[in-house]
Protein backbone atom coordinates (compact mmCIF):
# COMPACT_ATOMS: atom_id res chain seq x y z
CA UNK A 1 0.00 0.00 0.00
CA UNK A 2 1.33 3.21 -0.65
CA UNK A 3 2.35 5.94 2.20
CA UNK A 4 -0.57 7.99 1.28
CA UNK A 5 -3.64 6.30 0.07
CA UNK A 6 -4.36 7.27 -3.34
CA UNK A 7 -8.35 8.35 -4.67
CA UNK A 8 -10.61 5.91 -5.43
CA UNK A 9 -13.45 5.77 -7.59
CA UNK A 10 -16.25 7.72 -8.15
CA UNK A 11 -14.26 11.04 -9.01
CA UNK A 12 -15.70 14.39 -8.55
CA UNK A 13 -16.76 15.57 -11.54
CA UNK A 14 -14.31 17.88 -12.67
CA UNK A 15 -11.25 15.35 -11.57
CA UNK A 16 -13.01 12.56 -13.70
CA UNK A 17 -12.55 15.28 -16.85
CA UNK A 18 -9.39 15.59 -16.38
CA UNK A 19 -8.67 12.22 -15.79
CA UNK A 20 -10.58 11.52 -18.65
CA UNK A 21 -7.60 13.06 -21.30
CA UNK A 22 -5.30 10.75 -19.72
CA UNK A 23 -3.83 8.24 -22.15
CA UNK A 24 -3.89 5.62 -18.68
CA UNK A 25 -6.71 4.37 -18.23
CA UNK A 26 -8.00 3.76 -15.45
CA UNK A 27 -5.79 6.64 -13.89
CA UNK A 28 -2.42 5.18 -12.81
CA UNK A 29 -1.60 5.40 -9.29
CA UNK A 30 0.74 8.33 -9.50
CA UNK A 31 -2.04 10.48 -10.94
CA UNK A 32 -5.02 9.74 -8.27
CA UNK A 33 -2.64 10.20 -5.23
CA UNK A 34 -1.04 13.26 -6.66
CA UNK A 35 -4.97 14.62 -7.13
CA UNK A 36 -5.29 13.90 -3.16
CA UNK A 37 -4.42 17.32 -3.16
CA UNK A 38 -5.84 20.20 -5.07
CA UNK A 39 -2.63 22.06 -4.76
CA UNK A 40 -0.16 19.42 -5.65
CA UNK A 41 -2.66 18.09 -8.43
CA UNK A 42 -2.91 21.36 -10.37
CA UNK A 43 1.05 22.05 -10.23
CA UNK A 44 1.28 18.83 -11.78
CA UNK A 45 -1.18 19.74 -14.43
CA UNK A 46 0.21 23.32 -14.61
CA UNK A 47 3.39 21.43 -15.49
CA UNK A 48 2.66 20.71 -18.84
CA UNK A 49 4.76 17.35 -18.64
CA UNK A 50 2.54 15.70 -21.59
CA UNK A 51 2.27 18.20 -23.82
CA UNK A 52 4.30 17.28 -27.23
CA UNK A 53 7.24 20.10 -26.74
CA UNK A 54 10.09 20.76 -28.92
CA UNK A 55 11.50 17.02 -29.15
CA UNK A 56 10.61 14.12 -30.71
CA UNK A 57 8.65 11.27 -28.77
CA UNK A 58 11.77 8.93 -29.45
CA UNK A 59 13.82 11.90 -27.63
CA UNK A 60 11.11 12.91 -25.19
CA UNK A 61 10.82 9.06 -24.20
CA UNK A 62 14.74 8.62 -24.00
CA UNK A 63 15.49 11.67 -21.70
CA UNK A 64 12.49 10.44 -19.44
CA UNK A 65 13.25 6.45 -19.25
CA UNK A 66 17.15 7.32 -18.56
CA UNK A 67 15.66 10.10 -15.49
CA UNK A 68 13.77 7.42 -14.11
CA UNK A 69 16.31 5.06 -14.31
CA UNK A 70 18.72 6.86 -12.89
CA UNK A 71 16.71 7.61 -10.11
CA UNK A 72 15.64 3.81 -9.63
CA UNK A 73 11.84 5.07 -10.15
CA UNK A 74 10.66 1.50 -11.76
CA UNK A 75 7.56 2.91 -11.55
CA UNK A 76 7.41 5.40 -13.64
CA UNK A 77 10.13 4.14 -16.08
CA UNK A 78 8.08 1.18 -16.21
CA UNK A 79 4.70 2.90 -17.39
CA UNK A 80 6.49 5.06 -20.03
CA UNK A 81 8.24 1.73 -21.10
CA UNK A 82 4.64 -0.24 -21.66
CA UNK A 83 2.97 3.47 -23.15
CA UNK A 84 6.03 4.90 -25.32
CA UNK A 85 8.69 2.57 -26.07
CA UNK A 86 6.72 1.02 -29.03
CA UNK A 87 5.36 4.42 -30.64
CA UNK A 88 9.24 6.24 -29.89
CA UNK A 89 10.57 3.30 -31.83
CA UNK A 90 12.74 2.06 -29.05
CA UNK A 91 14.29 -1.50 -29.56
CA UNK A 92 14.12 -4.04 -26.32
CA UNK A 93 18.35 -2.82 -26.45
CA UNK A 94 17.57 0.78 -26.02
CA UNK A 95 15.14 0.31 -23.34
CA UNK A 96 17.50 -2.28 -21.62
CA UNK A 97 20.53 0.29 -21.74
CA UNK A 98 18.19 3.45 -20.65
CA UNK A 99 18.86 1.41 -17.39
CA UNK A 100 21.73 -0.38 -17.76
CA UNK A 101 23.73 0.99 -20.77
CA UNK A 102 26.64 4.14 -20.73
CA UNK A 103 25.87 6.98 -22.86
CA UNK A 104 27.87 5.58 -25.53
CA UNK A 105 26.30 2.33 -26.16
CA UNK A 106 26.58 1.04 -29.67
CA UNK A 107 22.98 0.80 -29.97
CA UNK A 108 22.10 4.74 -29.62
CA UNK A 109 23.27 7.44 -32.66
CA UNK A 110 25.30 10.47 -31.86
CA UNK A 111 22.12 12.58 -31.15
CA UNK A 112 20.79 10.23 -28.89
CA UNK A 113 24.47 9.34 -27.00
CA UNK A 114 25.05 13.37 -26.64
CA UNK A 115 21.29 13.44 -24.94
CA UNK A 116 22.17 11.03 -22.73
CA UNK A 117 25.45 12.03 -21.76
CA UNK A 118 22.83 15.05 -20.99
CA UNK A 119 20.50 13.49 -18.64
CA UNK A 120 23.73 11.76 -16.87
CA UNK A 121 25.12 14.75 -16.55
CA UNK A 122 22.23 16.42 -14.92
CA UNK A 123 21.47 13.78 -12.78
CA UNK A 124 24.94 13.38 -11.35
CA UNK A 125 26.23 17.30 -11.70
CA UNK A 126 23.66 19.12 -12.14
CA UNK A 127 25.16 20.88 -14.58
CA UNK A 128 27.04 20.47 -18.12
CA UNK A 129 30.54 20.78 -19.07
CA UNK A 130 31.73 22.72 -21.98
CA UNK A 131 32.08 19.39 -23.82
CA UNK A 132 28.91 17.74 -22.72
CA UNK A 133 27.32 21.38 -24.00
CA UNK A 134 28.97 21.53 -27.62
CA UNK A 135 27.96 17.96 -28.21
CA UNK A 136 24.32 18.68 -27.19
CA UNK A 137 24.32 21.97 -29.46
CA UNK A 138 25.55 19.95 -32.69
CA UNK A 139 21.89 18.22 -32.84
CA UNK A 140 19.75 20.11 -30.52
CA UNK A 141 18.31 23.66 -30.65
CA UNK A 142 17.81 26.18 -28.06
CA UNK A 143 13.91 25.30 -27.26
CA UNK A 144 15.05 21.37 -27.42
CA UNK A 145 18.15 22.16 -24.88
CA UNK A 146 15.63 23.94 -22.30
CA UNK A 147 13.19 21.46 -22.62
CA UNK A 148 15.93 18.38 -21.78
CA UNK A 149 16.73 20.78 -18.27
CA UNK A 150 12.57 20.88 -18.01
CA UNK A 151 12.03 17.45 -18.53
CA UNK A 152 14.71 15.74 -16.85
CA UNK A 153 13.68 18.33 -13.91
CA UNK A 154 10.33 17.26 -13.98
CA UNK A 155 10.79 13.75 -14.20
CA UNK A 156 13.22 13.39 -10.97
CA UNK A 157 10.17 15.27 -9.27
CA UNK A 158 7.81 12.33 -10.40
CA UNK A 159 10.57 9.93 -9.40
CA UNK A 160 10.51 11.38 -6.27
CA UNK A 161 7.31 11.40 -5.35
CA UNK A 162 7.03 7.63 -6.41
CA UNK A 163 9.79 6.21 -4.96
CA UNK A 164 8.88 8.09 -1.68
CA UNK A 165 5.21 7.66 -2.08
CA UNK A 166 6.18 3.75 -2.20
CA UNK A 167 3.93 3.38 -5.02
CA UNK A 168 2.90 0.10 -6.36
CA UNK A 169 3.67 -0.86 -9.73
CA UNK A 170 1.31 -0.60 -12.03
CA UNK A 171 -0.01 -4.42 -13.32
CA UNK A 172 1.25 -5.46 -16.75
CA UNK A 173 3.74 -2.01 -17.39
CA UNK A 174 7.54 -2.78 -17.78
CA UNK A 175 9.92 -4.20 -15.39
CA UNK A 176 13.60 -3.27 -14.79
CA UNK A 177 15.91 -6.00 -16.23
CA UNK A 178 17.58 -8.18 -14.45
Amino acid sequence: MPRIAPLEPPYEAELQEQFDKLKSKPPLVLFRTIATSRRAWGKLRGGNLVDRGPLSLREREIVIDRTCALNRCEYEWGVHVAIFAEPAKLSEEQVRATVLGTADAACWSAAEQALIAAVDALHHRSTWSEQEFAALQKYYDSDMILEIIQLTGAYHTISYVANALDLPLEPNEARFPA
